[in-house]
């Protein structure tokens, strides 16, 4: 399969099936923690990456040979190894899913893209939304997610908030804390002004724990991490 994978069992989306929109590491930002190493190609170019017809193929072929495991789904989740919000036939595909399947639709996303209206547009059609928002400052953002040149935080910010407003499945907020990078407290407290506006459904903390795109990535330590969680309030939950 070129564009399915799994399913992958995880503690906060369950048994999901994965399916890839972009090639290999063709994404806006070049996240130091990425777990799938360094950005081949950091482009915001929207453009048809993968035809729909084939991933829809594959995905049809892949139901009709395991519809035993098909039935324990718990999601079929649009990430992959690149930002799924760069094609433009994202709308499409969920549409497609949606189409010969029952089973619910997430889409992961860096989120840098929420201000363009299409990408709200195309997304409507999915069950759960995770966007991330490792940063609220220019300089947090820049070292952390290291987006192209033309993606401004600000962009990032007023995108959810908008999104939040005309989206009416889920939104959970990630938040990828990385030790002596985005999480001091400072910081933190301006994050949780911003979840605020945004106002997802739940939050969700992260912190590395596998091979990075970059040395020396650290993880939050345990007890400051259930301190943060404490600020963020009780829609929050570390994962």
């Amino acid at each position: 399969m070129r564009y399915i994978y799994g399913p992958v069992k995880s503690r906060r989306m369950g048994l999901s099936l994965g399916v890839s929109l972009a090639p290999y590491k063709i994404c806006d930002f070049d996240c130091l923690y990425c777990q799938l190493g360094k950005t081949g190609i950091k482009t915001q170019e929207r453009k048809e990456y993968v035809r729909t017809s084939d991933i829809i193929a594959e995905l049809e072929s892949w139901l009709s040979n395991n519809a035993k495991e098909a039935q324990d789904l718990s999601y079929i989740t649009i990430s992959g190894a690149g930002e799924p919000t760069l094609n433009t036939q994202i709308g499409d595909v969920i549409g497609e899913i949606r189409r010969i399947t029952a089973i619910p639709v997430a889409v992961i996303t860096n989120a840098s893209l929420f201000s363009d209206l299409e990408v709200q547009q195309a997304l409507k059609g999915a069950d759960l939304v995770v966007p991330s928002l490792d940063a609220v400052s220019p300089r947090v953002f820049a070292a952390i997610d290291r987006p192209s040149p033309e993606i401004k935080i600000e962009q990032v910010i007023s995108g959810l908030v908008s999104f939040r407003k005309v989206f009416p499945g889920k939104i959970w907020l990630e938040i990828m804390l990385v030790s002596g990078v985005n999480d001091d407290l400072r910081h933190i407290k301006k994050l949780k002004d911003v979840a605020d506006l945004i106002n997802p459904d739940k939050i969700q903390l992260n912190s590395p724990v596998r091979t990075t795109a970059e040395k020396e990535v650290f993880p939050v330590e345990k007890k400051k991490l259930e301190k943060i969680k404490e600020i963020f309030g009780e829609k929050c939950e570390i994962i």
